[in-house]
């Protein structure tokens, strides 16, 4: 921390050369902060305190992640938080003013310092977000987090932050309270506007602290009506029975953070702070011990990674894009696209067809408008990089095409001739493909060095992953291109070789549970045995929300693929369901129908007359049900592995994770294994195989872990890096 003073309030800095963001270092930082404090308090060196980052992006971030990481026991982490909370109580309790002055992100720890001032304020920029974001990290806030937010913006909008770990804006945090001034940041001048709205900044805070200190301002809060409301007994009661039984369904009670973070709020009001801090303090301990804990931190850090491109820049930058086909998929890499600045063409073969793609791009910014999250200059300015076509006109001069056609091969060899025809010879031709193989597509090209598949998912603007395929012509400069492009769209990249990661392993878990619904589980019965281990949506109801065409599709060609080794139930199953229009949800029925309730299926029903099978008494148990899915999935994931699909298990478990929806607080598949132990899976696979026969034939590279127990895919506990 770097201090000076001007006029009688003293400015401290925090500042670290190492690190691009302000880390907060418990055993280095929180120590000097306490030091120049100390100062002050001791020889009434100010009469105010103004608190500012020495760089612009960050006012503070995250806890000391190395002291965390050595840290054996909840004790040792406990005594952390109680040193960190011992300093923000001593801030809240002095007698000299002291003013947060925000820009940038203010998260976690450093929220925590900003609620512990008398005084906050923020710039009302687009990098300035406040949040609580532990949950996310299987932890809570522990410096006092989840007792000084509910007196600041009362029970419910405390535990909208502190259960969601979502980010909030400066202008939402003035609304609730938890910021007292806004500034408007400046543009820009002989300086950049990051400098100018950092000095401009200082300079009201500054402001402020001497108003602060010379009673101006007062520095009693005002009453607002969640006090009121926090002050009757049965209504806090039945918030916190209401907030329980909410978090209960969407957790399922697999995620221990939320239920802690709801007692700590509940001990810090109904017992006193002393015991509210006392709770947080072991709870979070208690947290970061926990197998659920390391599993979604693993999943930061390889969240981290997988935005950095490992194959280093590209040759040419790629600026230009065009994109061939305006349906769900081709408007929606089209909307991520025009909004990271690419210069985009969209194609499709009719009028009708791209004023459609058109529509949907121009409707996913009005809305941003119509929340407010965006004015409608920057909707019209953004659109602006979008133009609509039904010729080639202006491709020779696109860096990449990004062709989103039917799945048909005939239809890409015939799009990707008349591609290559038009484009340069630097132009790279990515293909949009849930399962054609890459060097099928490329096997029409003159150029086969630039043919790549992205495999987005969908939807495109909310779905993170994104898996990029290459094939033994791929070029690395492609590849490097590739990957640059989706990492500008704001992805999380996997790279796989010739393949499809996610959905081998997403089309053994429908296959299994294919036969379970041929044995006499029901659908209902079959998606709930995978969301009670954790996954969002089961087999069945992700296949309606795909689409069952497109699942019988993608389930051929895997099968036909890969052989018995991959076989399950009947596809004749799904291919009567196709043939009588059960489409899934675009068709209203599937597996389930889609009316006011979701339902199962009667038609599906009666079909299943005619396949059905005896299941086996000896595996019949609901958990050998669960885990003849889940086994089935996990072994295909390190089958990948093992045949060089995929690069590594941590772009294994982020793309289980981000792709298919493998439970976050396992980790992923290998972060699973590791924790469930190998020998255990494979003895039950063995049983498994004994009746089923080859599908349940674990890997070698499983085996290999299930002899060796002390052979780990992570070899070391994740470190927290700063959260």
């Amino acid at each position: 921390s770097k201090i000076l003073y001007k006029e009688d309030v003293a400015v401290i800095r925090f500042s670290d050369q190492t690190s691009k963001v302000c880390v907060n270092k418990q055993s280095l930082q929180l120590h000097e902060l306490a030091d120049v404090l100390g100062d002050i308090w001791l020889y009434r060196s100010s009469k105010s305190v103004v608190l500012i980052s020495g760089k612009p992006g960050c006012f503070l971030a995250g806890a000391d992640s190395n002291m965390l990481q050595s840290c054996t026991t909840s004790e040792e982490v406990t005594s952390l938080c109680e040193e960190a909370q011992k300093l923000f109580r001593r801030i809240e309790q002095s007698r000299v003013p002291i003013v947060a002055a925000i820009h940038g992100s203010c998260l976690s720890r450093g929220l925590e310092l900003a609620t512990a001032c008398h005084y906050r304020i923020a710039t009302k920029s687009k990098e300035t977000v406040l949040g609580t974001p532990e949950v996310m990290l299987g932890l809570l806030p522990g410096a006092g987090g989840t007792q000084r937010l509910p007196k600041m913006v009362g029970l419910l909008g405390a535990f909208d932050m502190l259960l969601s770990g979502k980010n909030i804006t400066a202008d939402e945090a003035k609304k609730m309270g938890l910021v007292d001034q806004l500034v408007d940041p400046l543009g820009p001048g002989l300086k950049s506007p990051e400098e100018r709205t950092m000095e401009y900044l200082e300079e009201v805070a500054v402001g402020v602290a001497n108003d602060l200190a010379n009673k101006k301002i007062p520095l009693t809060r005002e009453k607002k009506l969640w006090d009121a409301v926090m002050g009757l007994g049965p209504v806090r009661k039945m918030m916190y029975s209401t907030i329980t039984k909410r978090v209960q369904k969407q957790t399922k009670n697999l995620y221990p953070a939320p239920f802690q973070i709801i007692e700590c709020v509940k001990t810090g009001i109904e017992q006193g702070s002393d015991a509210g801090y006392l709770a947080e303090a072991q709870s979070f301990g208690k947290l970061v011990m926990t197998s659920e804990s390391k599993a979604l931190i693993g999943l930061h850090n390889g969240c981290l990674l997988c935005k950095k491109n490992r194959f280093g820049p590209p040759e040419k930058e790629v600026k230009k894009l065009a994109i061939l086909g305006a349906g769900l998929m081709g408007a929606g890499i089209a909307q991520v696209s025009v909004d990271k600045g690419f210069t985009t063409i969209l194609k499709d073969t009719t009028e009708d067809a791209i004023s459609k793609g058109y529509e949907k791009v121009y409707k996913s910014f009005d809305t941003k408008v119509k929340k407010k999250a965006m004015i409608s200059f920057e909707r019209d300015a953004i659109m602006s990089n979008l133009s609509i076509q039904t010729d080639y006109s202006g491709f020779e001069s696109a860096d990449m095409v990004i062709e989103a056609v039917f799945e048909d091969l005939n239809v890409k060899h015939k799009v990707l001739k008349e591609v290559e025809a038009v484009t340069p010879p630097h132009c790279i031709f990515a293909t949009n493909t849930s399962a054609l193989p890459i060097r099928d597509i490329a096997a029409a090209s003159k150029r086969p060095e630039k043919v790549i598949g992205i495999h987005y998912f969908s939807p495109v603007d909310k779905m993170q992953l994104v898996e990029i395929i290459t094939t033994d012509k791929t070029s690395k400069d492609t590849l490097a291109a590739a990957v640059s492009v989706a990492l500008k769209q704001g992805k999380i990249v996997v790279t796989d070789g010739p393949g499809f990661y996610t959905m081998r392993c997403m089309g053994s878990l429908f296959m299994e549970s294919l036969r379970l619904l041929q044995e006499g589980v029901t659908a209902t019965k079959s998606d709930f045995l995978a969301t009670s281990f954790g996954f969002n949506v089961g087999p069945f109801a992700v296949t309606d929300e795909v689409g069952v065409d497109i699942g019988l599709h993608i389930s051929e060609m895997l099968c036909k693929a890969f052989g018995s080794r991959y076989e399950g139930g009947s596809l004749e199953i799904v291919k009567t369901m196709v043939e009588k229009g059960l489409k899934g949800c675009k068709s209203g029925k599937g597996f389930f129908l889609y009316g006011k309730t979701k339902s199962v299926n009667p038609e599906v029903e009666e079909i299943l007359k005619n396949h059905q099978v005896t299941a086996p008494s000896a595996i019949s148990s609901e958990y050998d049900m669960q885990y003849r899915l889940l086994s089935r999935c996990i072994n295909e994931s390190l089958m990948c592995l093992q045949e060089g699909i995929i690069a590594s298990p941590l772009e294994g478990d982020i793309g289980a994770v981000f792709g298919y929806g493998f439970p976050p607080m396992h980790g992923g598949p290998f972060r699973f294994v590791d924790t469930f132990g190998a020998d255990r899976l494979v003895s039950l696979m063995k049983r498994f195989e004994d009746v089923y026969g080859n599908q349940f034939t674990p890997c070698q590279l499983l085996l290999d872990h299930a002899k060796d127990p002390s052979k780990k895919f992570y070899e070391s506990s994740p470190s927290l890096l700063q959260y």
